[in-house]
């Protein structure tokens, strides 16, 4: 968004003023309830691209611009008329509601997109399992998959017992330490500590991955830890069969 935003800005200034004085010639013929309608056009057209300071800005630069050029007095910040009033307003408040609705919209397209990037991530890991393939490479690419999905600086797989005290991200995606459920989306993954993943199949633990978040706060939501925590059981599945068929 930051390579669009600072344009984005500069339009919302420019673009409102620039179309009311296309529309001064008109301003005589026309009512001024369709003369905004052109200015919500433009509202609309930078609100699209979802920088909230820019839509604000660009229904306030319309709804002053508006009044200066084609509300009488023109060429004057005086409104005299009740239904110029309300149209003003109106389109201060059509410019806010469009840019939260987009906005909104480019939330759930990104939510979207990262829950596709999810189900390939398991996928690709589950056809690896399928495929038979090096338990090695395939611990390597679940421990890649588990940084991106839940946003860590390390994941590592050991086949050692259980450390004691360590926070445990349980198969359920609650993250607890010591018996007490941490508050992962409000105050992010324990940094001053490795937290297990269980790597199981069947009920039977295989391993474990120690995740690390120490360098920056990781937030993953429900969602992405229980993500992680298939993954791993992917590589439980693959450690099972690998030991069944290589005693």
């Amino acid at each position: 968004m930051e390579s669009y935003r600072n344009p984005v800005l500069v339009a919302a200034v420019v673009v409102p003023p620039a179309v009311c004085a296309l529309l001064i010639p008109f301003r005589d013929n026309f009512d001024n309830a369709n003369l905004a309608l052109l200015l919500v056009v433009a509202i609309v057209a930078i609100a699209a691209f979802g920088v909230r300071p820019a839509g604000i800005l660009a229904a306030v630069s319309s709804a002053v611009w508006f009044d200066f050029f084609l509300t009488p007095p023109y060429n004057s910040f005086e409104i005299r008329h009740r239904d110029d009033i309300e149209t003003t307003i109106l389109l201060v408040v059509i410019g806010a509601a469009v840019t939260e609705i987009a906005i909104w919209g480019r939330r759930q397209q990104a939510r979207a997109s990262r829950h596709r990037g999810y189900l390939d991530g398991v996928i690709t890991t589950s056809q690896a399992v399928a495929a038979g393939g090096s338990t090695d490479e395939l611990i390597d690419q679940v421990r890649a998959e588990l940084i991106a999905v839940l946003g860590i600086d390390g994941a590592k797989f050991v086949a050692s017992g259980k450390l004691s005290g360590a926070p445990v991200l349980n198969a359920d995606g609650t993250v607890t330490r010591g018996g007490r459920v941490l508050r992962v989306e409000r105050d992010g993954l324990p940094t001053n500590a490795e937290i297990e993943l269980a790597v199981q199949h069947a009920g039977e633990v295989r391993g474990r991955f120690l995740l690390t978040a120490a360098a920056r706060i990781a937030r993953p939501d429900l969602e992405q830890r229980l993500v992680a925590v298939a993954l791993a059981d992917q590589v439980g599945a693959a450690l099972t069969t690998h030991q069944t068929l290589h005693p």
